[in-house]
Order: C-alpha cells, then sequence, then structure tokens
C-alpha cells in the first residue's frame, strides 16, 4: 500500500544542513523536460542517425503545421545541416534531437544523407557544434 503524501515540514533559518535552494530561473530557462518533446520515446524510429549525417528539409515542409521544434528543424535545414548542429541550434540533447529528426523522416518533411567520407569543413562545423553543446 502506498503511504498517503504529507506536507514537509517547514524549514528554518537554523536548518543549514539541507540541499541548497535553487536559484531562481530566468525567462529564457527551457521549462519543459527534453522527455515531453518526444513524448516520452528515448529510441528514434530510424536507428542509425549518427552525429555526422546530413539533414535537410523539403522545401514544401516549411509551410507545413508541425510542432515548435519539428518547424525550427525544417526550417534549419533548408540548407543540410549535421544532427550535431540542430542539436545546438535547439539546445537539446543530441539523442532527442534523433527521435524528432527520425519522426520528421518518417512523415517525409526531411532527408537524411549518409556520407561515407565526409569533407573536412562538415568535420569542422560538427566539431563546432559539439563543443558549443
Amino acid at each position: 500500500m502506498i503511504p498517503q503524501w504529507q506536507a514537509p515540514a517547514p524549514r528554518h533559518a537554523a536548518d543549514d544542513d539541507g540541499p541548497p535552494p535553487e536559484p531562481p530561473r530566468s525567462p529564457d530557462d527551457p521549462l519543459i523536460r527534453p522527455f515531453f518533446v518526444t513524448g516520452g520515446r528515448t529510441h528514434p524510429l530510424r536507428d542509425g542517425l549518427r552525429v555526422e549525417t546530413l539533414i535537410s528539409a523539403q522545401p514544401w515542409a516549411a509551410h507545413a503545421p508541425l510542432r515548435f521544434e519539428a518547424q525550427q528543424i525544417v526550417t534549419m535545414c533548408q540548407s543540410p545541416r549535421s544532427v550535431a548542429e540542430i542539436a545546438s541550434g535547439l539546445g537539446v540533447p543530441i539523442g532527442v534531437t534523433k527521435v524528432l529528426i527520425a519522426d520528421l523522416a518518417a512523415d517525409g518533411y526531411v532527408t537524411c544523407h549518409e556520407h561515407v567520407e565526409l569533407p573536412i569543413d562538415i568535420i569542422e562545423r560538427i566539431r563546432d557544434r559539439v563543443r558549443a553543446l
């Protein structure tokens, strides 16, 4: 049986042995946790997306009625971007980005391009975006 919830006892100024209070949130801090963005999923529908995989959006997808993050991805990918660049641009973990991209690819909004050998400028962009995370 689950015990009934009880409100915590009020803290006094003399109680300094507990955890420090959380700093106040700025208006720019995200309030939505990443798993809400993906609907609680942690694995993408399409497996095999790597951080260097290039993603390009269909031109018509920019006008599609998509959720906020999906719309951002489609807008960013009007010119090809790597998964790492997209994650950095959205400000979410790469795992969340992979789930969102896989959903968009399954619906035909984006195309994933795997390259055997990457040009040096793409590798440098990926490196810079991963460092930004």
